[in-house]
């Protein structure tokens, strides 16, 4: 079939309803190729840009299941806290970008110095089995939910022959958390703050995943959601980097523009249309 047909024949199908809606991963995998015929490059599109794509974990790749304040207050109230919501969420906010001077990093092993200081200071509670009972809840999977479309994503990504890696400030909660949301295998190395003695924005933990993927940093693009700690940290390793709600918006996006060049700029991406 001449490369014209194809190409009006996915415009048309793109351009209207189809009796039956196609599943958002192959809208997703049809509005790529359109793109890539478009420019071109569709000789390639299923061949990465990049060798290896490193994402962040929370606030990323997971996103808790409720506001953290909320969580505070609910747990803190038969402990006698008193504060409100809003002031809980101050209290935290101050307490965690506050310099943590106990340590060299904030999570080391299980992270619960730091996070029994954080706990205490944004509720004003010190007692101990209230705290646990807080740490317990967020190693929990109920505690915490993938962002919508990231393992379809990342599975075409995977079967694209992308390597890919976590790469977290976290505690020794992450791994059996992602093993539990069931996306661990999805990973070609997991990469924990706490495990390596090194926390973003320092470059070492962005050089570890890389040298354990076996690419070099200028061969890897990091996504993460903290400008100082993901897009300067990564830029510093020799990664690319791209912020999560302002350079892409969602693993679809990340996806089409690894595999295609493709982003949420182009006229012809989806939503775009007026």
């Amino acid at each position: 079939m001449q490369r014209s047909v194809v190409f009006n024949q996915l415009a048309r199908l793109l351009s209207k309803a189809p009796a039956q809606p196609l599943p958002a991963a192959a809208y997703s995998n049809l509005r790529a190729l359109h793109l890539a015929m478009q420019h071109g490059s569709e000789s390639h599109f299923y061949e990465p840009h990049y060798k290896a794509l490193l994402v962040d974990a929370a606030g990323t790749l997971l996103v808790p299941s409720e506001p953290a304040a909320q969580v505070y207050l609910r747990y803190g109230t038969s402990f006698g806290c008193t504060l409100t919501e809003l002031e809980i969420l101050q209290r935290f906010r101050r307490s965690y970008n506050e310099p943590w001077g106990h340590s060299t990093t904030r999570y080391v092993g299980d992270g619960r110095p730091f996070w029994s200081h954080i706990v205490a200071e944004s509720t004003g509670c010190q007692d101990p089995t209230m705290f646990e009972q807080i740490y317990e809840y967020y190693a929990r999977p109920e505690a915490w939910k993938l962002t919508p479309g990231a393992a379809p994503a990342l599975q075409r990504l995977k079967d694209a022959g992308m390597k890919l890696a976590v790469v977290s400030n976290f505690d020794t909660r992450l791994r059996p958390l992602l093993h539990h949301l069931g996306v661990a295998s999805l990973f070609d190395t997991i990469v924990v703050s706490a495990e390596i003695g090194a926390e973003k924005p320092n470059p070492i933990i962005f050089e570890t995943a890389c040298q354990q993927l076996g690419v070099a940093p200028e061969e890897a693009v990091h996504v993460g959601d903290d400008r100082r700690n993901d897009i300067y940290g990564a830029r510093d390793a020799g990664c690319f980097a791209w912020m999560w709600g302002l350079d892409v918006h969602s693993f679809d996006e990340v996806a089409a523009r690894i595999l295609t060049g493709a982003s949420s700029d182009d006229e012809d991406w989806p939503g775009n249309a007026s």
